[in-house]
């Protein structure tokens, strides 16, 4: 990824940065968290600091890291995925950030690329269908009926008569009727 430009900082894979901003180590208990919000707010509240504008972004980064953090379910995919899998999940859900990382990975794309080549097609779910393996061997005829026969033909069926058999029927092997 690139730079961003302003205060936001370049998506990382690795959940650090947030708890470098409170001071805290990976792995710290909710109330380490919560104290070392507490701390780094007041220090760097706009209001304790007026005349610094600095100091408004840094307490905006501390109010992001402490809100994430927080945050069980957050805190959990930023761990493990760090804000690039905070972005994902906020674009395609949990379930979905998890997913988008599962086929980030270099054995994933691995195992795409030997099934294609394995069965000889560029994707494994259309293979059947594109290299004929699904396709039925019999096509299906079908005859064309003129739609003024069809109509003639219902109104005598409406009218009590019947229609007279203009096509031999055929049976399934390809030879005429009895």
């Amino acid at each position: 990824m690139e730079e961003q430009s302003g205060p936001q900082r370049k998506m990382s894979k690795a959940g650090d940065s947030l708890y470098k901003v409170l001071g805290l180590e990976r792995g710290a208990s909710p109330e380490e968290i919560k104290k070392a919000y507490r701390k780094q707010a007041l220090r760097h509240h706009p209001d304790k600091n007026p005349d610094s504008p600095e100091a408004a972004e840094k307490f905006k980064e501390i109010n992001n890291a402490n809100s994430i953090l927080s945050d069980e379910n957050k805190r959990k995919i930023y761990d493990e995925y760090g804000s690039m899998g905070l972005y994902a999940a906020e674009q395609f859900g949990e379930e979905g950030a998890k997913y988008y990382f599962l086929m980030s990975k270099c054995w994933f794309k691995t195992l795409l690329v030997c099934c294609s080549i394995v069965t000889c097609c560029c994707c494994c779910f259309c293979c059947c269908c594109c290299c004929g393996k699904c396709a039925s061997s019999e096509e299906e005829e079908f005859a064309y009926i003129d739609p003024d026969d069809l109509e003639a033909e219902i109104r005598q069926q409406d009218a009590g008569e019947s229609a007279p058999i203009v096509i031999q029927p055929q049976s399934t092997n390809g030879t005429s009727g009895p």
